[in-house]
């Protein structure tokens, strides 16, 4: 198995930017009739997290999952981390390969040395 980080360029900055869970996310409930005193903490798993980043880059968020997905797969590591999983290697070259034509760069990956 192969793990790479995903890039994308930040819309405001330009910078290469990859998102991250800083906190996972806390759910409630309300009632309508009594007080409900229970929550749920949770991470994100990869495909949600980068859906979050729709207006913060400058691609679609759903485009760029629609190609990973065609590669390998998203995920979170640790409730924190995003890393894209594959295969094999040649399965990143061809992710990579995809996202440049597609996204003409504004998206790329960079594979992870264990």
């Amino acid at each position: 198995m192969v793990r790479a980080k995903l890039w994308f360029r930040c819309a405001a900055m330009h910078d290469p930017v990859t998102p991250m869970v800083a906190q996972p996310a806390l759910v409630g409930w309300e009632a309508k009739r009594r007080r409900v005193d229970l929550t749920i903490e949770r991470s994100f798993n990869g495909e949600e997290l980068v859906k979050r980043m729709k207006g913060w880059v400058t691609t679609d968020p759903g485009k760029v999952i629609e190609v990973v997905k065609k590669h390998g797969r998203l995920k979170v590591l640790d409730d924190r981390e995003l890393v894209i999983e594959a295969d094999t290697e040649d399965n990143m070259i061809d992710l990579n390969r995809e996202l440049a034509d597609v996204f003409g760069g504004e998206v790329d990956i960079e594979i992870v040395k264990r």
